[in-house]
């Protein structure tokens, strides 16, 4: 993987504040900050503690709320005050 992009602290706290949340998906995250699946994993492992981000990758590693494609519901998805879209 290439280079991830220059992003501030408070973006940073953001992404990782997003991608704990089992609902937000992996596309609304790309959507917002213009981060693939790959660069939210590795900015997880770069700003997480290890244990923190292996626990985080077993519990959404196949979730089904984290891939858009994948849900089988459409409503009902929360949305938090700070999301763009």
């Amino acid at each position: 993987m290439g280079k991830l992009p220059e992003l501030s602290t408070e973006t940073i706290d953001r992404v990782i504040e997003m991608a704990w949340e089992d609902r937000t998906t992996f596309e609304a995250i790309e959507t917002q900050f213009g981060l693939s699946e790959k660069e939210v994993i590795a900015i997880m492992r770069r700003y997480m503690k290890a244990s923190s981000f292996r626990m985080w990758r077993k519990r959404v590693s196949g979730r089904n709320t984290k891939h858009l494609q994948k849900r089988d519901f459409i409503e009902g998805r929360f949305k938090s005050d700070n999301q763009k879209t």
